[in-house]
């Protein structure tokens, strides 16, 4: 799967942007990874076939596999209630975003990207607006467009003057030596001058 930007640099600069959790070991607030190479320990009741367990077990289980397949997430590290929770520890990382397309297919992750998601939910959950420009399609500007057009009349026509259309429509001087070069014209006698009266 390419990669835009290595994981190891993303992670190092959402480290630099948005720091560590001082209370969790320093462990920074956002991170990027794999969801194929996530686990987490979680308090097991039943075993693999659905039965009852005589007493609970800690167990190491996939932690996005079952629902995530092959693609990248940004985490974020949120504490865990652990009256409602079946997790082992105090925090954990929780999924704040994951990168793919629109019909599910991967979609490699980039800083920018992770950004622009941490900025939407850190507006979220402080009850603002992002500070992310919302996107203004161009083609609705009015200036936009004419200069647009300016730039195509150029291209397609901007060769059009008064030089040009007679030279187009033989109008204009011509050669009367026909291909000959001008170097070739003056040393050939048979070319003379006409005089314009």
């Amino acid at each position: 799967m390419e990669l835009v930007e290595s994981i190891e640099y993303i992670n190092e600069q959402l480290e630099k942007l948005f720091g560590t959790e001082m209370l969790a070991g320093s462990q920074p607030k956002f991170r990027v990874v794999f969801s194929e190479d996530m686990f987490e320990k979680r308090v097991m009741t039943h075993d693999v076939h659905g039965n009852e367990l005589l007493f609970p077990e800690v167990r190491e289980v996939p932690k996005y596999r079952h629902y995530i397949r092959a693609k990248y997430v940004l985490e974020r590290l949120v504490p865990v209630d652990q009256e409602n929770t079946d997790l082992t520890t105090k925090v954990s990382y929780e999924p704040a975003h994951v990168f793919m397309r629109p019909d599910d297919s991967y979609l490699p992750p980039r800083l920018d990207m992770c950004c622009v998601a941490i900025e939407g939910l850190m507006a979220a959950s402080e009850g603002r607006k992002p500070n992310a420009a919302k996107y203004i399609d161009p083609a609705h500007d009015p200036e936009y467009m004419s200069k647009k057009v300016e730039s195509m009349t150029k291209e397609l026509f901007g060769n059009e003057t008064e030089t040009t259309d007679a030279l187009t429509y033989k109008e204009g001087i011509v050669n009367p030596a026909g291909q000959m070069e001008f170097h070739e014209q003056q040393k050939d006698s048979s070319v003379k001058e006409e005089k314009v009266n």
